[in-house]
């Protein structure tokens, strides 16, 4: 059983950065692509960025692309979400997510394992 451990959320005014991080359990990490989805009140959960095991593949949602970056330090077996601009409408409950294999695919479906997720909130 992995499990994933998200921190580093806060309240927050726009144009602030914040980092996430991620913590996971088990000795596959270097295996697996690693995602970051968020979920706002009455919406559904979203793609926000993925890596893959090795860190040399990123794929990014387009309302994220060049304001967020997504690294992995696989000897911690941790995964970072840097957050720079932040908006208002980036407040949401941000989670780390595994993948089943070593894609970085935007599907939720497609991701396994889950964390418990962790406030983000941006005031303007």
């Amino acid at each position: 059983q992995v499990q994933l451990v998200e921190s580093g959320g806060g309240l927050v005014q726009a144009g602030d950065s914040l980092r996430l991080s991620c913590a996971a359990s088990g000795r596959t990490f270097s295996s697996y692509a690693m995602g970051w989805f968020r979920q706002a009140p009455g919406k559904e959960r979203e793609f926000v960025a993925a890596i893959t095991g090795s860190g040399g593949y990123t794929n990014y949602a387009d309302s994220v692309k060049g304001r967020f970056t997504i690294s992995r330090d696989n000897a911690k077996n941790t995964v970072y979400l840097q957050m720079n601009s932040l908006k208002p409408e980036d407040t949401a409950v941000y989670y780390c997510a595994r993948s089943n294999s070593d894609h970085v695919p935007p599907n939720r479906n497609l991701y396994v394992y889950w964390g418990q997720g962790t406030q983000v909130a941006v005031s303007s």
